[in-house]
């Protein structure tokens, strides 16, 4: 599976939808919370090249996008096929 970080505040509720949605597929991730932490919203700004909103989600250093983005993958179902790429080939990104 691929290493997922999750950039977020614990007063978004779409940094809760994201977490649930990503729990409810069974993954596991590591959540970076900002809140409070200039240090890392700034880590998390540059990384992301510019974006300042929270949740940010990465998986294997790839930015995958926020809550909206993680949903539309799973909408579509690109989600699955992603994560089913790593199952078959965990050096495919």
């Amino acid at each position: 599976m691929p290493n997922i970080e999750v950039y977020s505040s614990n007063l978004s509720p779409y940094c809760r939808r994201a977490k649930n949605l990503l729990k409810s597929k069974g993954l596991v991730f590591t959540e970076i919370d900002v809140d409070g932490n200039p240090a890392l919203h700034r880590a998390m700004v540059q990384r992301t090249e510019g974006l300042t909103s929270v949740p940010q989600i990465f998986f294997d250093d790839k930015l995958i996008g926020g809550s909206d983005d993680l949903a539309a993958l799973e909408i579509s179902g690109e989600l699955d096929r992603m994560l089913q790429s790593f199952r078959e080939d965990p050096s495919s990104t």
